[in-house]
């Protein structure tokens, strides 16, 4: 029932046609739906299922913590004892076992150290591109987000894998040429 929850969370980011904005629940689900489809840029070895599980693990805190717009440096100063709290109550819901199996996926995911985390990470930083990209700038647009700033994020998205960041980037300069966000 807790995580029910995640339904109600509301993301900055909207739909990839703009028509509303996102819940939590929806953009785990559709990150782990582009971990299987996106696979072949993960880098070789890559544990794919634990990447999945990553994916819907992660915004998990977000019930308790509430969405952290990442270009919002004030609140992003602030997330991480936010959502080192929201893991500590929420996780400790569970039984022993499954609260220990699922607080390493999530705090693996937030250090960002592993292949697979580093993966999961690059997917989350991805779909809100390609969104804002495919809505005239969306959320950027609205926030006066610059494609510079943008293109910091990028950064994660190529540790990751190499490709998505080439491609991320691209969608980021097209978005400027097409003036749907300031350089």
């Amino acid at each position: 029932m807790e995580i029910d929850k995640l339904k109600r969370i509301i993301r900055r980011n909207t739909l990839i046609d703009g028509s509303r904005r996102e819940n939590d629940a929806e953009h785990s689900w559709h990150l782990a739906m582009m971990a299987m489809t996106m696979a072949e840029h993960a880098p070789e070895g890559t544990d794919l299922d634990k990447v999945v599980a990553m994916l819907l693990v992660h915004d998990i805190v977000e019930i308790d913590a509430g969405d952290t717009y990442i270009y919002n440096r004030v609140a992003v100063e602030e997330q991480a004892a936010r959502e080192q709290a929201a893991a500590d109550r929420i996780f400790g819901m569970l039984p022993p076992d499954q609260a220990k199996q699922l607080r390493a996926l999530w705090d693996e995911f937030e250090e960002r150290v592993t292949p697979e985390a580093r993966f999961a990470k690059a997917l989350d930083r991805l779909a809100p591109i390609v969104a804002n990209h495919h809505n005239e700038g969306g959320s950027w647009a609205l926030n006066k987000v610059t494609g510079r700033q943008v293109m910091e994020k990028v950064r994660i998205i190529e540790e990751g894998s190499p490709a998505l960041g080439e491609y991320a980037a691209r969608l980021v300069a097209t978005s400027v040429a097409r003036g749907h966000i300031e350089p």
